[in-house]
């Protein structure tokens, strides 16, 4: 077997932390006894490219319960588990290509060597594999199913191919379902950030200024729990609706240039280029702490930044001090890559056990709708959404009330009225 990971002989922790984390995870435990029943997914190839975290295993071994034929490799140069990643490769013989710390001719080198597993379906995390894919290795297309995105900013991309007539693939958007994007993009980003940044800085957000660009679902739950943690928090948007529910939530709104000289801590979670640029960061006051959420490391300008500085140097792990030449310093978290999973562990299993079920059951729901679908961006069908809602209420121990024949009578009649 083929892999490429940093060391071996971490695997034995990684079944540990691997095991710790599928005790959160009781849905896609569900999801995976019956595919070890069914093999649902019997002698597929599915290449994945996503966070290396613990979290990913559990889905990884769902997936090759249901008889899969998988292989893994990183979506982020910085979010690997090296231990995890020796646990998959060596207690369950799946080819993992995945190191903390690879450079980008190493991280698509491995992207590369997963798409030689000749994938009929590729899950992703930023829309690397199908990019890829789709400019590099046409010659794979013709022998593919499907696709699913997991990230805001992959289905962004993936929409804009659609747009443009580049998307040659059918893709499922699982980002967009709600079991998805009001949980783990919310609650999940919203506390990993956070444990990301104190991790990396032991920052005390009591009283600090916090400075959130994007009010997004990632953004709201960030937003959240920064206010949680005794910050004043300052939102900065770009569309007027989600800056006027910002205002209503209570919090300050108003553009990076104003809060550019209040801010103690920034965090970008756009999924947009450049939302800090130079000319924030040098109104910005020295000690400022800068770092990002969003997908791609591409939302604070760094180029920039490493250009008009006089030099910068490493003041503890994931931290980089920037020095301009007024003398100002600026703190980058975790190479402007996605601090909560970088300097922490990502999010907790908890919320990655509903968007884990959504790939388990659409990679599933792909399988069975082989040959018959178009070549553009599919929601999640709502049935399979509402399925994992009762999953995860049922593992959680809480029940709900149940519509009467009367009721369900009402709401589809409209001659009823008053």
């Amino acid at each position: 077997m083929q892999y490429d990971v940093k060391d071996i002989a971490l695997a034995d922790e990684g079944i540990k932390r691997i095991a710790w984390a599928e005790r959160d995870m009781p849905v896609l435990r569900r999801i995976r006894e019956r595919f070890a029943q069914e093999k649902s997914l019997a002698g597929l190839r599915i290449a994945a490219c996503l966070h290396v975290t613990t979290e990913t295993a559990n889905l990884m071994l769902t997936l090759q319960a249901g008889g899969a034929d998988l292989v893994l490799c990183a979506s982020n140069p910085l979010s690997t588990q090296d231990d995890v990643a020796a646990a998959l490769v060596k207690e369950y013989g799946i080819p993992v290509f995945a190191i903390k710390g690879e450079d980008n001719e190493t991280y698509y080198r491995h992207l590369n060597l997963a798409l030689d597993h000749q994938p009929q379906i590729t899950m992703d995390d930023g829309a690397d594999l199908v990019s890829t894919i789709l400019s590099k290795r046409t010659e794979l297309v013709k022998g593919m199913i499907g696709s699913l995105e997991e990230t805001t900013t992959g289905v962004i991309r993936l929409r804009a191919m659609e747009r443009e007539g580049a998307l040659t693939l059918s893709v499922v958007a699982i980002n967009d379902t709600p079991t998805k994007h009001f949980f783990d993009n919310r609650y999940g980003t919203g506390q990993s950030t956070l444990d990301g940044v104190m991790r990396a800085t032991n920052f005390l957000f009591a009283g600090k200024y916090v400075v959130v660009a994007g009010y997004g679902w990632c953004g709201r739950g960030v937003a959240m729990r920064a206010r949680g943690m005794g910050a004043k928090v300052i939102v900065t948007e770009v569309d007027a609706l989600k800056a006027l529910e910002a205002t209503m939530d209570g919090f300050e709104v108003m553009p990076m240039s104003e809060a550019a000289p209040m801010g103690d801590l920034f965090i970008t979670v756009t999924g947009n280029i450049h939302v800090i640029r130079l000319e924030h960061m040098q109104a910005m006051k020295s000690g400022a702490i800068i770092c990002n959420s969003g997908h791609f490391n591409v939302e604070i300008d760094l180029d920039a930044l490493g250009k008009a500085a006089n030099g910068k140097h490493t003041v503890r792990a994931f931290v980089e001090a920037y020095t301009l030449p007024s003398g100002s310093v600026i703190h980058v978290l975790a190479e402007g890559r996605l601090v909560n999973i970088s300097a922490a562990e990502g999010h907790p299993a908890c919320v990655m056990d509903m968007s884990f079920a959504n790939q388990a059951l659409m990679s599933e729901w792909l399988a069975q709708h082989k040959g018959k679908l178009e070549k553009k961006v599919y929601d999640i069908p709502s049935e399979i959404d509402e399925q994992i809602s009762k999953l995860k209420l049922a593992s959680l121990g809480i029940n709900i009330d149940i519509l009467t024949e009367e009721q369900v009578r009402y709401l589809n009649d409209w001659k009823m009225g008053t």
